[in-house]
């Protein structure tokens, strides 16, 4: 081998060496970028479980305000319901407690006008003018008795009446008789009837 080929050989060598050298810091200059890309992609797929996690839970928290709104409809339309119809049972109770202490009063004061009727007490002479007040008290009263039972009639009170008329509607027939106890002689039949009976009781004490 001649001087010239061996320089250049000594020279190829060391080319080789220093690749050899550097070979190592490439290797570990790759592996770290290596190392710290499969880092990124861990903190990656964590971020996107941690996404997916919120997400569902997120969806579940969704779900439960839905399920709070319709139970807030719900609810809200029951007792609004609930309370209406209660004030308005209140109100129609309270109107019916009302009518009641007003008709309880009226009955009182006739119930006390027909118990202060003594026909006993009553003189001869006076006897036509006191019954035909008498008879008068009786009719208004049986009036008032019947405007009561029909303003009643149909109601939660009704039963208080036990669906009893007053004797004068139930000795009625038909509308036709009533029309005409209150027009002309069927009207005047009964004071006729019950002067006579007052008038004998008298006489024949």
């Amino acid at each position: 081998m001649t001087t010239a080929e061996r320089k250049q050989h000594i020279k190829v060598d060391d080319s080789q060496m220093e690749i050899s050298s550097s070979s190592p810091a490439i290797t570990e200059n790759f592996e770290g970028k290596l190392a710290e890309a499969q880092n990124q992609l861990e903190k990656l797929q964590e971020q996107r479980r941690e996404l997916e996690q919120q997400k569902v839970a997120l969806q579940e928290l969704n779900e439960r305000k839905q399920e709070f709104l319709n139970g807030q409809l719900d609810l809200t339309e029951k007792f609004s319901s609930a309370i209406t119809t209660i004030e308005r049972d209140l109100f129609e109770s309270k109107q019916e407690m009302e009518d009641l202490d007003q008709t309880r009063a009226a009955f009182v004061k006739h119930l006390q006008k027909i118990e202060a009727l003594n026909p006993e007490s009553w003189s001869k002479d006076s006897l036509s003018d006191e019954l035909q007040r008498a008879l008068m008290i009786l009719d208004k009263a049986d009036d008032e008795y019947d405007q009561a039972v029909s303003y009643f009639l149909g109601t939660r009170k009704a039963s208080i009446f036990g669906g009893s008329t007053s004797s004068r509607s139930l000795a009625s027939n038909s509308n036709d008789f009533h029309a005409s106890l209150r027009n002309g002689f069927a009207f005047n039949l009964p004071l006729i009837i019950l002067g006579t009976i007052a008038l004998i009781i008298y006489l024949f004490k």
